[in-house]
């Protein structure tokens, strides 16, 4: 099979387990159990309701957030000389922007384009960006450095522009440094998204420093708790989707060698 069908299917099966498909399907099947068997019906209908209810509320998602960026700190500009290069990891394409009449890159790598930028300014490290194109059109890769050089004014040495998600964004990358004679680079994405691409680079020998940018749960000057933290929310809804996602694709690497 290619690795854009194994791209597709991982996908494929990542949905239909996370919400909210996933809570849908497990709804609708307890709706189809109602008259055969009554109790399983009623059981996973409540249960899809109630896991809806709390993946929903902020409170829920921002502890599933804090189990991936517990360990991850923010960068200090101190260990500046200990890496070679900076790597800034795609997060997605805007795919047919109306106001730009062509693919950009999408939120979430804006916001580590950002900050990659910012560090490339404080430090003068080399830039390599990574994202292939599985669903079609431009490298994401080359769509951040365009958007690098012509809106950040910063210049980038490397385009990894073959890789389908963050194993092959190590992998790739990696072939790509080591053939530059580096070793040690920070790798900027989100806070939530780094123990995953650690494990990734890692097992490609490179060693890795966390750079991260727009925690998740950021508690803030608050004391506690609010009431709007046990409200469902629609941000909080996708704050779990991708904490599920990170947890299940780190427990996928450890049980296989993606």
């Amino acid at each position: 099979m290619s690795a854009h069908g194994i791209w597709l299917i991982k996908n494929l099966v990542g949905n239909l387990l996370l919400p909210p498909l996933g809570l849908c399907i497990m709804g609708f099947a307890g709706f189809l159990l109602l008259k055969r068997k009554p109790r399983l019906g009623k059981s996973l209908l409540a249960l899809s309701l109630a896991l809806l209810f709390l993946l929903s509320m902020p409170l829920v998602a921002n502890g599933l957030m804090g189990l991936l960026e517990k360990n991850i700190q923010t960068l200090n500009p101190a260990v500046a000389r200990t890496a070679d290069a900076i790597v800034i990891l795609g997060g997605g394409v805007y795919h047919d922007a109306p106001e730009y009449g062509a693919d950009t890159v999408g939120g979430l790598t804006l916001e580590r384009l950002q900050y990659g930028a910012y560090l490339q300014r404080k430090t003068g490290l080399p830039l390599l960006v990574a994202g292939g194109s599985p669903e079609g059109g431009t490298a994401e890769a080359v769509l951040m450095k365009r958007t690098l050089e012509q809106e950040f004014k910063v210049p980038v040495r490397w385009a990894e522009t073959r890789s389908l998600d963050t194993a092959q964004n190590a992998q790739f990358s990696a072939a790509i440094l080591k053939a530059a004679g580096v070793r040690r680079v920070w790798v900027v994405s989100h806070a939530w998204h780094l123990p995953r691409a650690q494990i990734a680079f890692e097992g490609q020998g490179l060693t890795f420093i966390p750079a991260p940018t727009r925690f998740a749960n950021v508690a803030g000057s608050r004391a506690g708790p609010e009431i709007f933290d046990y409200l469902p929310q629609a941000r909080a809804l996708l704050k779990s989707h991708y904490a599920l996602h990170e947890l299940m694709g780190m427990l996928w690497y450890k049980l296989s060698s993606f």
